[in-house]
């Protein structure tokens, strides 16, 4: 079996994926690898013979793949971020990961650890495969070509001991989290307020210092945030404007957070006893995908759906979570809206904003490309630090192009983003192949390593470094910012750029607010370690 591998790199592959994911499914405690018992089974494989390995463009194609579209998806909501709180999280994260680089530093000159180790270490403990990977890429640009194979080992042996723990320790940092702050949870907004789930109901208008008022008027004395989608004057049943002016007995259809929804009841008269949305004769609903290029990075408000369509949408479903519609609203690829619109404008609805589910698995080759090869020119760029220049690499270069473009979503010809599912899938499909290749290219040299007892100091001080930097976090996220819990659990794990960490916050905390943290510091951090994890090796040279 060892020689049929041997001689195909292409069923090694698929052999180290696939048992990868047999791997990662198992459960234990509730804990899983998931994906990243691909690098694993790699290096199990890859230790069966010294030229058990995956060729190089393997784990490049990979991590190309994974650090572009994670930049492409991060883009929108990283610039945004920075309106609610987002700068002074990422000051804590890089903070952090400055400490944990001089603790790493020490820790390394104290147990005798060479530079090479101790970065893989450093990347390791703190779960980020773009910081490895450009560590394996200063080795292999500055190692003599005789030494280039042990160069390369060293770093994924150090990543390869600190990974596990570096997994497990933050998901108990969230886990003590919630413990140290057991009142937080879905009822928990980015700015601290509540977030519940949509709900839709009918209202009576029966308070008199609401008749004659306009809408768009009651809106800005009240900042109700809730949306009328609906309203009947005792005739005829139509979308609300602006302007429409409320009388007595009016009935108004109003989708919001349950809280929101019920406070604006109360206010302006009592509970409907029919539904107006159930009576779709003239104003239907539907949901539609939004596979118009054109429209992609715009807001819902530019798109001025009330005099053209006389339409509004109600909803934004982004994967698997709903939104309330905002006119600041961005959409993106593979958006998918409910719009409420007379029953004639609805084909017309439909044809403008795509609504094509085969489109959506389509890519656009040539932006994607040419994003690619603007990334990988970026990551050419020498920067200069003390002690030497360093590069942003196939790692950093493209990341921080995806985020540029993908924030900017349509320039001229050039879209951007990805859809929804493309991403999904690219993304895993990057993180696979760099996984299995990184793990294949170093198992035989990671057995030998602990065959020789040298893996106790890597293990433990990759601990350290994950449990100070998981303190750090949560006390400074706690008592020094206030960040809400469930951001605060996200930036957890966009602090390690762990998507286990992100699941594991997203199912103890029960709402979507830790992606939101993620979001926000990923980029930072991803950039701020491959930048100290390179700096690692030079000075421990």
């Amino acid at each position: 079996m060892t020689e049929l591998l041997l001689e195909n790199p292409l069923l090694l592959l698929f052999v180290v994926l696939g048992g990868g994911y047999i791997v990662g499914r198992i459960r234990i405690g509730g804990f899983s690898l998931g994906i990243s018992a691909v690098l694993f089974v790699g290096l199990g494989i890859g230790a069966l013979h010294p030229d058990m390995r995956l060729p190089d463009l393997v784990y490049l194609l990979g991590l190309i793949l994974f650090v572009y579209t994670v930049g492409l998806s991060a883009g929108p909501g990283f610039v945004s971020s920075f309106r609610h709180g987002g700068a002074k999280d990422n000051a804590l994260v890089v903070m952090v990961l400055v400490v944990a680089c001089t603790v790493t530093l020490g820790g390394a000159r104290v147990l005798g650890i060479e530079g090479s180790f101790a970065a893989g270490v450093y990347t390791g403990s703190l779960t980020n495969t773009p910081a490895l990977a450009a560590v394996l890429q200063y080795q292999t640009d500055t190692a003599p070509p005789a030494d280039v194979d042990r160069a390369v080992a060293e770093p994924v042996i150090g990543y390869s001991m600190s990974y596990p723990f570096g997994v497990l320790g933050m998901v108990m940092a969230v886990y003590l989290l919630r413990r140290v702050r057991p009142g937080a949870g879905t009822s928990e907004q980015a700015d601290g307020s509540s977030a519940e789930d949509l709900i839709r109901t009918s209202v009576v208008v029966t308070e008199e210092r609401y008749v004659g008022i306009a809408l768009a008027a009651l809106m800005q004395e009240t900042g109700w945030r809730v949306l009328f989608t609906r309203h009947a004057d005792g005739k005829d049943v139509e979308i609300p404007r602006p302007d429409t002016v409320l009388q007595h007995g009016d009935v108004l259809s109003v989708i919001g957070e349950s809280s929101d929804v019920g406070r604006v009841v109360d206010a302006l008269g009592e509970p409907a006893a029919v539904d107006l949305a159930l009576d779709r004769t003239d104003i239907d609903y539907r949901r539609i995908f939004v596979s118009n290029d054109a429209l992609v990075g715009r807001t819902i408000g530019d798109l001025g759906l009330l005099g053209r369509f006389g339409a509004i949408i109600t909803r934004v479903r982004r994967g698997d979570v709903d939104r309330m519609a905002r006119a600041d609203t961005v959409l993106e690829l593979g958006d998918r809206i409910r719009v409420v619109a007379p029953r004639d404008r609805m084909s017309s609805l439909s044809a403008y904003f795509g609504d094509s589910y085969r489109k959506l698995s389509e890519i656009d080759v040539a932006s994607f490309s040419l994003g690619i090869v603007a990334g990988l020119l970026l990551g050419m760029v020498p920067i200069p630090l003390p002690g030497g220049s360093f590069t942003l690499g196939p790692a950093g270069g493209p990341l921080l192009v995806g985020l540029l473009v993908g924030a900017l979503g349509h320039t001229g010809p050039f879209t951007w983003q990805l859809p929804y599912n493309a991403s999904l899938t690219l993304r895993q499909l990057g993180a696979v192949l760099f996984l299995a290749g990184v793990g294949t290219r170093s198992g035989y040299a990671f057995v030998d390593t602990l065959a020789q007892g040298a893996g106790l100091e890597l293990l433990l001080l990759g601990a350290v470094v994950t449990t100070l930097s998981a303190l750090l976090v949560i006390l400074g996220g706690v008592f020094l910012l206030r960040t809400p819990t469930g951001v605060l659990a996200g930036v957890v794990g966009g602090l390690v750029t762990q998507p286990a960490v992100l699941a594991f916050a997203v199912e103890r905390t029960g709402s979507d607010l830790p992606n939101t943290g993620y979001a926000t510091v990923y980029p930072v951090a991803t950039i701020t370690k491959i930048l100290l994890a390179q700096a690692i090796v030079v000075i421990l040279a």
